[in-house]
């Protein structure tokens, strides 16, 4: 099992990060400083989170050379248009305390303004010829907005974070991402998300075969979970605050799933998403300002 991807532009990139949606500002420091403690060395975050500060900080503070850090953000789609998204990344670098960041995503596709997203993206490509990003991408892009955005723009994107656990594994995207060399990278890898937005389907956590699993392995079911993103190629991204969780997390480079439990996995796809429909995402519902850095 691999502990680093090779994105399509040549740039290596830890395969397990520490995602930080949802962590307080005021818990995010302790948070990112804990998983860099442990041997994390891929943190994402994103504008629309409200911590890029704290991130910065804890990285700043960690004693961990800036170098060795791989920091991901992303650009909420009320910063769209081509010089409203580099003002983004200056906002973002500001917060983080960098001044170049590894990789740069545009955190949603919007669908009904598909122009405002080419253009934002545009201004992701000014920045990587700049050196002012590592790599760019995309995060919930689906099939049909990789094709309009290839058909428009010149720059494959390295990465497209979407929601990906056992029970939604979005295999059509996968199946993009993987003809162009995206690499998929999962928010809600563990399922998360079935905990929280409960669809009446049942937690992840709680499910029968990945249970089994877990215990045939002396393994946790989020161990066994990281375990079979990573070594099917993918990122992924689980989230915590509690440091024995962080922990936990990172402890699954020797896990060895068998292909048939690989398989028992794959097949417990239930194709319900939790997160938000892309067709829904519009600046009139979801838009929020981004304070300046």
């Amino acid at each position: 099992m691999t502990t680093t991807l090779t994105l399509n532009n040549g740039v290596l990139m830890p395969a397990l990060g520490l995602g930080v949606f949802q962590t307080p500002p005021e818990e995010t420091v302790a948070s990112v400083r804990t998983a860099l403690e442990v041997g994390y060395r891929l943190i994402d975050t994103a504008a629309a989170y409200g911590n890029e500060r704290e991130v910065g900080q804890a990285i700043a503070t960690s004693g961990v050379p800036r170098e060795e850090v791989f920091i991901e953000t992303k650009v909420w789609i009320s910063d769209y248009g081509y010089d409203a998204t580099l003002h983004a990344f200056e906002k973002s670098a500001g917060k983080l305390g960098v001044e170049q960041i590894d990789l740069l995503l545009l955190h949603q596709a919007l669908p009904g303004r598909f122009a405002l997203t080419i253009d934002a993206y545009r201004a992701l490509e000014r920045l990587l010829e700049d050196g002012k990003v590592r790599a760019i991408g995309v995060s919930n892009f689906m099939p049909e907005h990789l094709d309009a955005l290839l058909a428009a723009t010149s720059v494959v994107p390295a990465v497209n974070q979407v929601e990906i656990h056992p029970y939604f594994q979005q295999r059509d995207v996968q199946a993009a991402d993987a003809a162009h060399r995206i690499v998929s990278q999962a928010w809600s890898p563990i399922g998360g998300i079935t905990s929280y937005r409960d669809t009446g389907a049942g937690r992840t956590f709680d499910d029968p075969a990945i249970v089994a699993i877990a215990e045939a392995h002396d393994r946790t079911p989020a161990q066994v979970m990281l375990a079979w993103h990573l070594q099917q190629g993918r990122s992924a991204i689980p989230k915590s605050t509690k440091a024995a969780r962080i922990a936990e997390n990172f402890a699954v480079f020797d896990v060895a799933l068998t292909p048939e439990e690989l398989a028992t996995i794959d097949a417990l796809d239930q194709g319900v998403r939790r997160g938000p429909e892309p067709e829904v995402i519009t600046l009139e519902t979801f838009h929020r300002d981004i304070p300046e850095a």
